[in-house]
């Protein structure tokens, strides 16, 4: 699927993908128990590869990224100057921003996590319906955006975001049942 350049190819997108996070947990026998512990052989390098180690750990994280959004742009809309990354950090030191995500969530149940997730989904789609075609796509269009547009933004934390908890959880999944068949197959 093309990165949304529109509005209304925006909204598809996080609407669709949001739907196929929520398609594949369902196939999973109990979401509640999953445990992400990835073999260091497949090649994730990425911290979150062993940050993440459940659902929940998942679901907080969407979760952070949508209140990053909503966040930034109910303050500058409001006329507080304010960055979308709160300080400390900056685009070189997010991923010890996504740790003291991690942290501050340890304590939430999977069922809270996963309520927080989808009341911060409708709230972000609510926020984009909003906004003009032109005031989420043309540069510009808000001075507090930088270079960037606001779109592009939206994007990342709804469609692109549910898209790597997607892949995280496929690599999972496919972790998870590989071993098993080929006990199978050493079995026969």
């Amino acid at each position: 699927m093309p990165r949304p350049s529109t509005k209304q190819d925006l909204l598809t997108a996080a609407n669709e993908q949001f739907e196929k996070l929520w398609k594949l947990i369902e196939t999973l026998p109990d979401e509640k128990s999953v445990t992400f512990d990835f073999d260091p052989s497949i090649g994730k390098g990425e911290a979150h590869w062993k940050r993440d180690k459940n659902l929940r750990d998942v679901f907080v994280h969407l979760y952070e990224w949508h209140s990053l959004l909503l966040n930034w742009v109910m303050s500058n809309q409001r006329g507080e100057a304010k960055p979308f990354l709160p300080e400390p950090y900056n685009w070189k030191t997010y991923g010890d921003m996504n740790v003291m995500f991690w942290e501050k969530h340890q304590a939430v149940s999977y069922d809270d996590s996963k309520e927080m997730l989808c009341e911060s989904h409708k709230k972000v789609l609510d926020l984009i319906g909003r906004f003009s075609n032109e005031e989420l796509f043309e540069k510009k269009a808000f001075s507090w955006v930088g270079g960037s547009t606001l779109g592009s933004y939206c994007v990342s934390v709804t469609s692109s975001h549910y898209d790597w908890a997607v892949k995280k959880i496929r690599a999972y999944i496919k972790q998870s049942v590989l071993p098993l068949r080929k006990e199978t197959k050493n079995g026969d």
